[in-house]
């Protein structure tokens, strides 16, 4: 099993930056794909960036790409979301996820952490 803890959120103002931190427990994590997601009020949880097991070319929603960067150092067991440019529609509660790759399929998550964009 995969236990995931993010960290780093909290409140800004629009066009500030912040760092978004996942920690991972679990042998299997490095074999996993790492992802964020996440929840405005009212509304369902979207994808927001993503990248493989063995890096490359992460992906991003479309809302994000240019302003937001997924990265993952496997040797410590974490992933980050660095966050740039904010914006109030930004607002949300982000969730780190982690995919098995046979599965095809986000199995585990995090608690969530709350980004709060100002204007």
């Amino acid at each position: 099993q995969v236990q995931l803890v993010e960290s780093g959120g909290g409140l800004v103002q629009a066009g500030g930056s912040l760092r978004l931190s996942c920690a991972a427990s679990g042998r299997a994590f490095t074999s996993f794909t790492m992802g964020w997601f996440r929840q405005a009020p009212g509304k369902e949880r979207e994808f927001v960036a993503s990248v493989r097991a063995s890096g490359g070319t992460p992906n991003y929603h479309n809302s994000v790409k240019g302003r937001f960067t997924v990265s993952r150092d496997n040797a410590k067991n974490t992933v980050h979301l660095q966050m740039n440019s904010l914006e109030p529609e930004d607002t949300a509660i982000y969730y780190c996820s982690a995919a098995n790759p046979y599965e095809g399929v986000w199995d585990y998550w995090g608690q969530g952490t709350q980004v709060t964009v100002s204007s």
